[in-house]
């Protein structure tokens, strides 16, 4: 006869869903902003994402094959951060530059901390800005159609406002035809592939919403000369909000935890643009506040049942 008694720790309930899918949906929800990059930025910008791709996947197997470690990359993380590095840079990156930021993503960034669950940082966004640190000229120069120009953050860094030409037309912003960065300028396709990560419950609305949220209101706030919707579609805050805020290693546990880390957030961001020598902070942001979340966890996380309040 047997028992059906089946003891085991929790939990006790699975929702079905492994790395590797939840990794498949996160480079399913990225799929439209590569589309719009190559659509701006031509054939360029996929063999930017390509060798970023490759050579993260690579460096994870390789690392793990030299450290006797089961080899791991069947879970598609090396490749989200691969996709997210190539998202951060400009479609002129040269390529072994795009290659040195990936080993350095996942290297340094992810294995020496233990790897996936253990980093403590983005390794996109350390990537990017080891990379930024490295060749600030590389990283920092913008082209559309062959045309080099500023981005319009720095455009409004400089005091440009909206009702002055240099400023793109919002729908160029919304579709994605301004100069930046590969996978962040199609405003549309990040909040296409945010919302589907949303809806499929991978990510909670709390990060993104209140991220932005808050830059908007800052940036009303602070005076910024480009308006809200500059602030909000321009730059790397939507490509931020929905796929590196919502990082869950690198990001708090608890709802109201989530709340206090996107809320830093955007008052970095705001801070950075407004007053910092460089025209966008999203990066730096998320950077810092993930040096927070040990501690906002630990501020926030819920009481034991029964515990007596102190």
């Amino acid at each position: 006869m047997t028992s059906r008694l089946v003891i085991a720790s929790s939990p006790h309930i699975h929702s079905g869903l492994t790395t590797q899918k939840i990794m498949g949906w996160v480079l399913l929800s990225l799929l439209p902003a590569g589309l719009a990059g190559a659509c701006f930025f031509g054939a360029r910008a996929l063999t930017v994402v390509a060798v970023c791709v490759v050579t993260c996947v690579l460096s994870e197997a390789l690392w793990q094959k030299a450290m006797g470690q089961p080899i791991t990359v069947s879970d598609l993380s090396a490749a989200v951060t691969g996709v997210l590095l190539a998202y951060n840079l400009p479609p002129t990156i040269p390529l072994w530059m795009a290659g040195l930021g990936s080993v350095f993503a996942i290297i340094l960034c992810k294995q020496f901390f233990g790897g996936l669950g253990g980093n403590i940082v983005n390794p996109a966004l350390a990537g990017r800005a080891m990379m930024l640190i490295s060749w600030p000229v590389a990283m920092t120069t913008w082209t559309l159609n062959g045309v080099s120009g500023a981005t319009p953050l720095a455009l409004i860094k400089e005091g440009v406002s909206a009702s002055v030409d240099a400023l793109p037309p919002l729908w160029d912003l919304v579709i994605g035809r301004v100069g930046g960065c590969i996978g962040e300028t199609s405003a549309v396709a990040l909040l296409l592939g945010g919302g589907l990560l949303i809806w499929k419950g991978i990510i909670s609305w709390r990060i993104p919403v209140v991220y932005i949220a808050v830059v908007a209101v800052l940036s009303l706030l602070l005076g910024r000369t480009g308006g809200v919707f500059y602030e909000v579609l321009a730059g790397g805050l939507l490509l931020g909000a929905f796929f590196m805020a919502t990082d869950y290693t690198t990001s708090p546990m608890t709802a109201r935890g989530q709340i206090i880390f996107a809320a830093g957030c955007g008052l970095l961001t705001a801070l950075i643009r407004t007053f910092g020598g460089y025209p966008e902070g999203v990066s730096y942001s998320i950077l810092i506040m993930n040096l927070t979340v040990p501690l906002i966890d630990g501020m926030t996380k819920p009481r034991i049942l029964g515990e007596v309040k102190k």
